[in-house]
């Protein structure tokens, strides 16, 4: 032919692409695995990413490439336990969180809301207890914390919102007492606490979660 047949990017193949980027995810989601493990058992601040990296079997400078800071991989460990995945989608627009918005009456949204409280508690509790503890550790991470509660009264909002929009909306309660009492009943801190530490079932902590915020809000078995 007399012309070089290789290609013009010297010889990269764009089909290896797809291969790189699977495999710098799945080495992203080992470091993140390793994290949430060792900040869960160890803490955050006695966490290093030379612990990290030991962990997710990769090399330290691998965890600084991929995160940067530890505060920012503690960022990933909380968004991904939240979502229990790292794919780009808000939790409200979650499958799971589906049947809140689909619900009919106001204890139909309470009682679809505590099933997501108990999704989020299972996989978070640990980890939001992890960052409560690192918001004493500088300013990043005070700031971490306080996203999260901005969050979580986010969530409360919504329901609120969710059951005004049905026509039966907390009764004796203004709107923001209301979203602060549900509020209270979303923190993961209750699954921690009647779970993990009372031995209560799953069951009777969705159950426990719906008949509290309803009884708070004035609403009845509608």
């Amino acid at each position: 032919m007399g012309v070089n047949s290789r290609p013009a990017d010297g010889g990269r193949r764009r089909y290896d692409s797809p291969l790189r980027d699977q495999r710098a995810r799945q080495t992203r989601q080992a470091i993140v695995a390793a994290a949430t493990r060792l900040f869960v058992l160890h803490g955050y601040a006695a966490t290093s990413h030379a612990d990290i990296a030991a962990e997710a079997g990769v090399a330290r400078p691998t965890v600084f490439a991929a995160f940067g800071s530890k505060a920012a991989l503690l960022r990933e460990v909380v968004d991904q336990a939240l979502a229990g995945d790292d794919d780009p989608v808000p939790v409200a627009d979650r499958p799971w969180f589906r049947p809140v918005r689909e619900g009919r009456t106001p204890r139909a949204v309470l009682n679809a809301y505590a099933e997501v409280c108990r999704l989020i508690g299972g996989r978070a509790a640990e980890v939001f207890e992890v960052a409560r503890r690192a918001a004493d550790e500088g300013a990043e991470m005070a700031e971490l914390w306080e996203t999260m509660q901005r969050n979580r009264r986010t969530g409360a909002t919504m329901v609120i919102d969710l059951i005004s929009a049905l026509g039966a909306g907390p009764h004796d309660l203004d709107r923001r007492r209301a979203v602060d009492l549900v509020w209270v009943y979303n923190d993961p801190s209750h699954y921690r606490s009647l779970v993990g530490a009372c031995g209560w079932s799953e069951q009777e902590y969705t159950l426990w979660i719906a008949d509290q915020m309803a009884h708070g809000l004035g609403l009845g078995e509608s």
